[in-house]
C-alpha cells in the first residue's frame, strides 16, 4: 500500500508542477497573428539575454507557447515555464526542451568556468598575499613572545606551568593571525565552519585520549598545590617511598628497598597521601602479651619508666602504656613513644624499644607467655599408669640465671635512601615540577 502511494505521488508531482506553471485567468475570444508574433518576439528577446538557452526555439500559435531544443542544465527547463506564464496573452505552455547529453557541449562550459575562476584567482593574488603576510606577522609576534622565557618563568610557579602559559600565548596569536587574514579576505564566515569542525574533532579526540588529558590536568594541579617535597617519605595508596621528583607524567618514588616506583599523576592526585616527613615527631608502638596472673599496674609502670629512659624517646609528648584487650591466653598491653625522625631511624628505634621493654619485664618476673592449649588424654593405659603410680615424675626445671639489666643501644637516623635520592636528582636532568616556592597543602 505504501509503495502505491509513493508511486502515485511521484507521478502527480510533475503534473502539479506543470499545472502551476500554466497561466491562469480567462482566455480572450479574440486572437490575432500579430499578438502571437508579439509574444514570440518578447519571449525570444528575454531568453536571448539569459545564459544557457542558446539552443532553445520558441513558437507561438493561438497564444500557445511551445519551447523546443536542448539545455545543458536540467534546472533551467522549469524556469522557461515560469517566464512564459508571466507574459500577457499566453494561453498555454508546451515545454519540449530536454537536457543535452552531448559531451563536447557539456565540457565547454566547465572549461569556461575554470578559466573564469583562474582569472579571478590571479586577480585575487595581491589581496591574498597581503592577508597571508598580515596573518604570518601576527603569528610570528606570538611565537617570539612565547619563546621569551624570562617573564613566564617569573609569572609561573614552576617550569611546567610556564610552558603551559607559553603554549596558550602561542595558540592565541595563531588564531588571531588566522582571523586577521580571513577578515582581510572578507571570508570570516569560513572561520565559523572551521571552529565548528575543530570543536567536533576536539570532542572526539578528548574522548579518545581521556586518560592522557586527565593525567595532564592532574600534573598541573599537583604542580600548583604540592602535597610533598623532594625526599619526603610518603605512603600513596600503599606505595611507600621517598619522593625523587614530580614530572609532567608521573610521580617517582624510591622505596626502602631502593626500587623506583612510578605512579601516574592522575592516580596520585586522587589517592590518599600520607606524608610522614611533614611532621618531624612521629609515634611508634608495639603490643606485648602478658601473663594474665601478672601485676598489670606494675607492668605498665616498668614499661613507662623504660621508655622514658631511652634517649631517642621524646619527653613531650610523653610515652604511654595501656591495656588493649584480653586475648585467649594473654593480656595484650600497648606501649607507645614519640621520636624525632630527623635524628632517629624509626624502624630501628621501634625495634630497640621493643627489645629493652621485653628485657625489663622479664627481669621483673613478668612473664610473656606463648599461647597455651590444654589436652585431655582418655584411655586405659593412661588411667592404669596413674593408678599404679608408674607415671614418670616430672623433672625439676633448672634455675634460671640471674637477669641482666638491659642496656639500650644508640639508634641513629639512617640516611641511605636520602643520599640515593639526592644523587639521582643531581645526575638525572629530567624536569622537576617540585618547587620550594610553591604553596604546600
Amino acid at each position: 500500500m505504501i509503495r502505491i502511494v509513493l508511486v502515485w505521488l511521484c507521478l502527480a508531482l510533475p503534473v502539479a508542477a506543470q499545472e502551476m506553471a500554466q497561466p491562469s485567468g480567462s482566455i480572450s475570444t479574440e486572437q490575432s497573428v500579430g499578438s502571437d508574433a508579439a509574444i514570440d518576439r518578447r519571449i525570444e528577446a528575454i531568453i536571448a539575454e539569459l545564459d544557457g538557452y542558446d539552443d532553445v526555439a520558441v513558437e507561438v500559435r493561438e497564444g500557445i507557447v511551445t519551447f523546443s531544443g536542448e539545455v545543458l542544465d536540467g534546472e533551467a527547463i522549469p524556469r522557461l515555464d515560469e517566464l512564459a506564464a508571466r507574459v500577457d496573452g499566453v494561453v498555454a505552455i508546451e515545454n519540449r526542451v530536454v537536457e543535452s547529453t552531448d559531451v563536447s557541449q557539456r565540457l565547454d562550459p566547465v572549461v569556461d568556468r575554470f578559466a573564469a575562476r583562474l582569472d579571478q584567482f590571479v586577480a585575487y593574488l595581491p589581496l591574498l598575499a597581503v592577508a597571508v603576510l598580515a596573518g604570518l606577522l601576527v603569528m610570528a609576534t606570538g611565537i617570539l613572545l612565547a619563546r621569551w622565557e624570562a617573564p613566564w618563568r617569573r609569572l609561573a610557579p614552576n617550569a611546567f606551568i610556564a610552558d603551559i602559559y607559553r603554549m596558550v600565548v602561542r595558540l592565541v596569536f595563531v588564531l588571531a593571525g588566522v582571523v586577521v587574514a580571513l577578515d582581510i579576505l572578507n571570508a570570516t564566515a569560513v572561520l565559523t565552519g572551521l571552529l565548528g569542525a575543530a570543536g567536533i574533532v576536539g570532542l572526539a579526540v578528548g574522548f579518545a585520549v581521556r586518560d592522557t588529558v586527565e593525567n595532564f590536568i592532574a600534573s598541573v594541579m599537583l604542580s600548583l598545590r604540592q602535597p610533598f617535597r623532594p625526599n619526603d617519605f610518603v605512603d600513596i595508596e600503599g606505595s611507600l617511598g621517598q619522593v625523587v621528583r614530580l614530572t609532567s607524567r608521573a610521580t617517582v618514588l624510591l622505596d626502602p628497598d631502593g626500587n623506583h616506583v612510578r605512579l601516574p599523576n592522575a592516580v596520585v592526585f586522587k589517592a590518599k597521601i600520607v606524608n610522614y616527613t611533614r611532621n618531624a615527631e612521629r609515634r611508634f608502638g608495639f603490643v606485648l602479651g602478658l601473663d594474665p596472673a601478672a601485676d598489670l599496674a606494675e607492668a605498665k609502670r616498668i614499661g613507662l619508666d623504660t621508655l622514658r629512659s631511652l634517649d631517642f624517646v621524646l619527653p613531650d609528648p610523653p610515652p604511654q602504656v595501656w591495656v588493649k584487650e584480653a586475648g585467649d591466653s594473654t593480656i595484650n598491653v600497648e606501649f607507645f613513644g614519640w621520636l624525632d625522625q630527623t635524628q632517629t631511624s624509626f624502624m630501628a628505634a621501634r625495634g630497640e624499644a621493643l627489645r629493652v621493654v621485653m628485657s625489663a619485664l622479664e627481669q621483673a618476673d613478668i612473664a610473656l607467655p606463648e599461647p597455651t592449649f590444654r589436652t585431655r588424654l582418655v584411655g586405659a593405659g593412661w588411667g592404669a599408669a596413674q593408678a599404679t603410680g608408674d607415671a614418670p615424675a616430672p623433672e625439676a626445671e633448672p634455675e634460671a640465671p640471674p637477669a641482666i639489666p638491659p642496656e639500650p643501644e644508640e639508634v641513629a637516623a639512617d640516611d641511605t635512601i636520602t643520599r640515593m635520592v639526592d644523587a639521582e636528582r643531581r645526575e638525572v636532568r629530567e624536569d622537576d615540577l617540585l618547587s620550594p616556592s610553591a604553596p604546600e597543602e
